[in-house]
């Protein structure tokens, strides 16, 4: 089989995991004429999304689609009837260093189906990064798929040449895992998390060390997993706990939220038709809020319905669930209290923070901090603005907010 349709088929194999952002390494360039590469702002590497939301910004690949194991949610199956090649560990240096120097990608994403056994896939996947960074003085970014049952010094040897290791949960349910892909164990993929955070933690307290020799290398934009949603009856606020439970146990840089998608010769025991995309945008907005915004995972998602609105964002339906706390004043409130304001967001808030020391905060000011007045005004107070008690405790307030009705074209 020749190279481009390897790449045509490993590549279109490689579409379904989403977790392939390069975010939050160390910065590193070649313009000291020693290696090849940059992980730069504007120079390194160049993010492009999909219509779905799907970062696509790396050379994305599977060493080969071949696989051991039968999950029932993976096109790649050893069931499934599709087309099947392998790269051998050559071809996908070559092929990330060609297409870096033609300018089309700044890194490699590297995953693979298991073959022979997982000390023997993890170890190909690690010589592809060895070459690129040894051989090649490859400086971009690399990501690597782990391989959880992998021998200990093999993820230790790819963390010293990835930027990321990521390890799939796939499922937010042990017993889901268990029904749709018996050959994989959870305990084992999170002993697997488990010493990648140890590593991580080990590597991060070297680095603050105060010696001159350089602490050794290990995956320096950490660790992060992907878990699969709309496959199994999982709701979003089962979701977003075991997400909670992971950032948590494990100090995960990200977890990423996989729309179900239905696959060629699928189980009965799969779903027939994909969860809304609008549903994975909802998590990844809670998500959001419980990294950066401080909300607890237990609070975002209304226990009675279990799921997160589609019709508006996770912020706005937990004030509206809350509107006994509001509205607050924006010159007293404090950082706490003010993100959790709709339409406000992080740097909004900091610099509201800032301007309020020097001057009273006006109308005329939300636009020149980039707030969204139609979205905060309900639940703020300014020097020059009060919302009616009417207006914020009226039945109505939601529907100011939701989209517009639209009517559905004939789809031709």
């Amino acid at each position: 089989m020749d190279l481009q349709r390897k790449l045509e088929i490993l590549a279109d194999a490689a579409k379904y995991d989403a977790s392939c952002a390069s975010s939050g390494t160390e910065q590193r360039d070649s313009s000291d004429g020693k290696g090849l590469g940059s992980t730069a702002p504007g120079m390194g590497i160049c993010h492009s999304y999909a219509p779905d939301g799907r970062c696509i910004s790396l050379l994305k690949v599977l060493l080969t689609n071949a696989c051991n194991y039968d999950c029932l949610y993976c096109v790649n199956r050893t069931s499934s009837n599709v087309p099947r090649a392998r790269f051998t560990v050559d071809e996908v240096v070559k092929l990330t260093i060609d297409f870096y120097r033609r300018n089309y990608i700044e890194g490699l994403f590297l995953s693979s189906g298991i073959i022979r056994s997982p000390d023997y896939t993890m170890e190909q996947v690690v010589s592809v990064a060895r070459k690129l960074r040894e051989e090649h003085r490859f400086r971009g970014y690399i990501h690597l798929k782990t391989i959880p049952e992998a021998d200990d010094a093999l993820i230790v040897e790819a963390g010293k040449y990835a930027d990321r290791l990521s390890i799939n949960i796939e499922m937010p349910l042990e017993n889901s895992l268990a029904k749709f892909a018996p050959e994989k164990d959870v305990r084992a993929i999170r002993r697997t998390m488990g010493r990648l955070r140890l590593k991580l933690d080990e590597a991060r307290e070297n680095g603050k060390a105060a010696t001159k020799a350089k602490p050794p290398r290990f995956a320096p934009a950490g660790q992060s997993t992907q878990m699969i949603i709309g496959a199994d009856a999982a709701d979003d606020k089962t979701i977003l706990d075991t997400s909670a439970n992971l950032y948590g146990s494990y100090r995960l840089k990200r977890v990423y939220y996989s729309a179900f998608s239905p696959i060629p010769d699928a189980s009965r025991a799969l779903p027939l038709v994909p969860p809304p995309l609008l549903r994975e945008h909802r998590l990844y907005q809670a998500d959001w809020l419980i990294r950066f915004y401080g909300f607890d995972a237990n609070e975002i998602v209304d226990e009675t319905a279990g799921m997160l609105p589609l019709d508006i964002d996770p912020k706005l339906a937990w004030a509206l669930r809350h509107r006994d706390r509001f509205p607050l004043d924006v010159a007293t409130a404090s950082r706490e209290e003010l993100l959790r304001v709709p339409g406000f967001g992080t740097r909004a808030v900091d610099r509201i923070i800032a301007t309020r020391r020097l001057t009273s905060i006006r109308l005329a000011d939300l636009a020149r901090l980039h707030i969204p007045q139609k979205k905060a005004l309900p639940f703020i107070v300014l020097s020059d603005h009060r919302p009616s008690p009417r207006l914020l405790d009226g039945a109505g307030l939601k529907q100011r907010f939701k989209p517009k009705a639209m009517q559905l074209g004939f789809g031709f």
